[in-house]
């Protein structure tokens, strides 16, 4: 059974750094395309990182640069360092699981989700 479980957001204030967790289990992480999402309040989900079966990664302009996606493939984990954080930041943040054949940045293209964890960024 496929499952996503992401941990660590919670209420930061501005410039400070949180560290994302997202567990899989049922597939292997290094297998697919694993991205992050969030969803701001009263907005649509968006792009924000990918990191594809080589490691090679794609990150939204928003986030370059302060923001950083990786893999441990031992623990079957993909995570998001987010560093300099803003407010509009605030969202929240879904990882998920893509069997494309190629990078896509629609949230159509993953199969699977986590629930999601919420990150609040005061000023």
């Amino acid at each position: 059974q496929v499952q996503l479980v992401e941990s660590g957001g919670g209420l930061v204030q501005a410039e400070a750094s949180l560290r994302l967790s997202c567990a899989a289990s049922g597939f292997t992480v290094n297998a697919v395309y694993m991205g992050w999402f969030r969803q701001p309040p009263g907005k649509e989900r968006e792009f924000v990182v990918a990191i594809d079966r080589t490691g090679y990664t794609y990150y939204a302009d928003s986030v370059k640069g302060r923001f950083t996606i990786s893999r441990d493939n031992a623990k079957n984990t993909v995570y998001l360092q987010m560093n300099s954080l803003k407010p509009e930041d605030t969202a929240i943040y879904y990882c998920a699981a893509s069997t494309s054949y190629a990078i896509t940045y629609s949230p159509n293209r993953y199969s699977y989700w986590g629930r999601g964890t919420q990150v609040t960024v005061s000023s």
